[in-house]
Formats: structure tokens, C-alpha cells, sequence
């Protein structure tokens, strides 16, 4: 019998599990651990509140949770009140699925300032993560500036610009659909520091900014390319260029008739952030050209009035005591996939923020072949069973799938008309719902 210990119950997690029960069958037991007592990671907290759709994955990982071989262990904290090396005790492959919960940070004079979040944090405060949802973004100013390129930066400004209505069907919860009832946000700017040929937005997220009932998107002409370039380009990345061209084009009347404006600032990078009486006030912005592909400061600078500012540029996974670290690419040391003799790590852990939710299956498959490469049939480890002694030893309050479907019915239960769910946003409330 082979144990396996899984840490992170996101898509790569689940991805994996489900490849180790194609594997092995009954011949394993493959246990995942999460931090928080829910499952599903990234597709609850991080998956915007309005794509649903996306969310819908999750009944293809609760197939593989609800299986005899596979059992999710939440509220437990690997790395704190459990170690790396107590679960390789116990385990014969410890995996590491834990994504990349942390910003990269914005490096700049004012980064600290008030009123300016990552977005790590700012999407994990609309869409209930506990350790943001007590966060408290001013939305009470005009401006609102967006760093970054890629489909979270069109999330934060597609949030912060839609109506209550365009809401309806989502999952975004309470305390932000009323922050943003009263926002007073009229223009966001979206800060990119090279051009519309290096955008990382794909057309399906672009395109929703040019259906909104409020806000209109906006690009200037003399920032796009010939038309012609367009020919080289990834046809993904052609037809959101595309989209960019037709954002250049905007009917007069579409864009007096609404309130909001969304404008793409390219070749455009934050130097500084100017802060009146602690929050921040302004932006300051160098102009920047392309020399090979790199975005270059040409040393004009101007300024941007911003109330409020969220970065966008990437994100880190949290490192682990014991666990060897690559602090510049910001995941953990790794040789595909190996990091020490029975240590792995998978998905972003393991590669970085790169690719879709899908990405993470093939990984998943990959990194339980090395596994099977790596281990023998069976050492005579405890796992399972040495794990709950452990957690009862230490008063380990650990939460089931069985009592996750509790708390979801709990969620389901408490939702605003046409909402999905209400989710709870603190770890003490998740943990008293298991028991309604």
C-alpha cells in the first residue's frame, strides 16, 4: 500500500490525486491537505465571482474526493502545526500543491502606501478569502489605476466597474457587492509597461470589458501597431489585439452615455506612488519603449490620479520551512518535479504562475509517474493512520470532505436571491457550519 500526502487542494491537487487513483487504484490512499477548512484552492478564492463556469471544475475534483482512496484533511497547517518532515515520516511522497498564494511584490517609493493592494489580496477580499475578507479597499474616489496585462488585471477592472445587476449569478460576497454599491469610481486605468502586442489577456476576458452596462473600454489609436504586424502574432493574441482595435474605435455616443471609463495605458511603467495624509493620491508613470522585446524607460514621466491601485504583476508560492526555496523564480527548487528523495511539488508550486486551470492536469499525471518511478510498492509507513494519531495528539481540529459538504450546504443555503452561495469568509464560522 502506498500513502500519499498531497498539500494544496486546488486544481493541481486534485489533478494529482485523481492521477494517483488512475495509477494505483486501491492500492493506494492518497490524503490532501489544505490550510483552510474548505477544499478546491484557487477555483473558490481566486476564480473571479461573475465565471461561474470556471468554478463548475469543481465537480470533477469532488469525484475523485468522494472516492474511498482519496480523503481531503482540512484546517490543517502544513509547515506549522504539522512539518514537512513529520509528514514524510508518515507518508512514502509528500507533494507539494500549494499554487502561488502571494504577490510578487510591487517595488517602487510608496508601495506600502494606504489604499494600494496586490491582487493576490484584492481578489481574495471580493471573493471571501479568510485571511483578506476583513479588508476594507476605499472605493469612495474617482480613480482607480490597474497594473498589469494579463486576465487578472481585466478582472480587478471588470469587478470594480460593473453594476449590482451584472452581478446577479455570481458569488461574490457580501461585504464587497456592498463596497461596490457605493463606489464612486469613474475612470480605471489599466498600466501596462510594454505594448498591445505583449498583452497576456486572452479575447474571451477581453471581450466581456466591451459588454458591460456602465463602463466603456477605451485604447489610443497611436498606441497600436500597423495592422499588418498583427499577421505574426499567436492567434489567440491576434484576436485580442483585435479587440484592442475595436476599444480605439468606441461610438461617441456609447462613450458619453457611460459613467465609467476603462482606459489601457501601454508603454507605461509605475516609478512611484505619491501619497497625500498616508493614502495614495497619484501615480507616477515613466513612458517606455520596446528595444527587443523589453520595455525600456525613455525618461518622461507623468501623473496619474489614483484613489485607489491594485497590482497585478504576478504572484510567489509561500515557502515552507525545510523546503528548499528559489527565491527568484518564486516557487520551490525543483528538478521536474523532484525537490528531495520523496518531496515533489506540482502546478505553480512547482512551475510558476503559468498557464490554465487544464494546465495543471498533465502535471498532475506527470508528477505521480515520477512518483511511481521513484517509490516502491510499499515501505510500511503509517500514513492515514499516523497522521490522525498525530492530529489528536496535538488537538488538530481536522475537517472532512463530508463535513465540507455540510458547509456548502450551509453556504447554498444562506444565498441572496439568484446567487449561488453566500460563502463564509472567517475559519471559525466555516468550522461551526459543519455541525447545522
Amino acid at each position: 500500500m502506498r500513502h500519499i500526502a498531497i498539500v494544496g487542494s486546488g486544481p493541481a491537487g486534485y489533478y494529482t490525486a485523481e492521477a494517483a487513483v488512475k495509477k494505483w487504484g486501491d492500492d493506494a490512499r492518497i490524503d490532501i491537505f489544505d490550510k483552510l477548512p474548505v477544499p478546491f484552492g484557487l477555483i473558490r478564492t481566486g476564480v473571479a465571482p461573475d465565471h461561474q463556469s470556471i468554478k463548475a471544475v469543481a465537480r470533477r475534483y469532488e469525484k475523485t474526493a468522494i472516492g474511498q482512496s482519496v480523503r481531503f484533511i482540512g484546517n490543517v497547517d502544513v509547515g506549522g502545526s504539522v512539518s514537512i518532515e513529520e509528514l514524510g515520516s508518515l507518508y512514502d511522497a509528500v507533494i507539494l500543491a500549494t499554487g502561488a498564494p502571494q504577490d510578487r511584490p510591487l517595488e517602487i517609493p510608496g508601495a506600502r502606501t494606504g489604499n494600494v493592494f496586490g491582487s493576490a489580496a484584492f481578489v481574495g477580499w471580493y471573493n471571501g478569502h479568510p485571511e483578506f475578507a476583513g479588508m476594507d479597499p476605499v472605493l469612495s474616489g474617482k480613480h482607480a489605476v490597474v497594473i498589469g496585462m494579463g486576465n487578472v488585471a481585466l478582472d480587478v477592472a471588470r469587478i470594480l466597474a460593473k453594476t449590482e445587476a451584472e452581478f446577479a449569478g455570481s458569488d461574490i460576497v457580501a461585504h464587497a457587492l456592498e463596497a461596490l454599491r457605493g463606489s464612486a469610481i469613474e475612470k480605471i486605468t489599466i498600466l501596462g509597461r510594454r505594448g498591445p502586442h505583449q498583452i497576456m489577456m486572452t479575447p474571451k476576458e477581453l471581450g466581456e470589458l466591451g459588454t458591460l452596462d456602465r463602463a466603456a473600454p477605451q485604447v489610443d489609436p497611436a498606441d497600436l501597431p500597423p495592422v499588418a504586424d498583427d499577421a505574426v502574432l499567436e492567434p489567440g493574441v491576434r484576436k485580442s489585439v483585435t479587440l484592442l482595435r475595436e476599444f480605439a474605435q468606441p461610438a461617441a455616443a456609447d462613450r458619453n452615455a457611460k459613467p465609467v471609463s476603462i482606459e489601457f495605458d501601454f508603454f507605461a511603467s509605475p516609478r512611484a506612488i505619491t501619497a497625500t495624509n498616508g493614502w495614495v493620491s497619484a501615480i507616477e508613470v515613466e513612458r517606455t519603449r520596446l528595444e527587443t522585446g523589453r520595455a525600456v524607460g525613455t525618461g518622461e514621466t507623468y501623473n496619474l490620479p489614483a484613489d485607489l491601485v491594485v497590482s497585478c504583476i504576478g504572484y510567489r508560492t509561500s515557502a515552507i520551512e525545510g523546503v528548499p526555496f528559489d527565491q527568484r523564480a518564486g516557487h520551490f527548487a525543483n528538478d521536474e518535479g523532484r525537490i528531495l528523495p520523496g518531496l515533489y511539488c506540482v502546478g505553480w508550486a512547482k512551475r510558476g504562475p503559468s498557464g490554465t486551470i487544464g494546465t495543471n492536469r498533465p502535471d498532475g499525471y506527470g508528477v505521480i509517474d515520477t512518483v511511481d518511478e521513484d517509490i516502491a510498492a510499499s515501505s510500511g509507513k503509517a500514513g492515514r493512520a499516523g497522521f490522525d494519531e498525530l492530529a489528536q495528539e496535538r488537538g488538530i481540529e481536522i475537517v472532512t470532505f463530508r463535513d465540507w459538504q455540510k458547509i456548502e450546504e450551509a453556504e447554498i443555503a444562506a444565498a441572496r436571491e439568484g446567487a449561488p452561495r453566500e460563502k463564509f469568509v472567517d475559519i471559525e464560522s466555516m468550522i461551526a457550519a459543519r455541525g447545522a
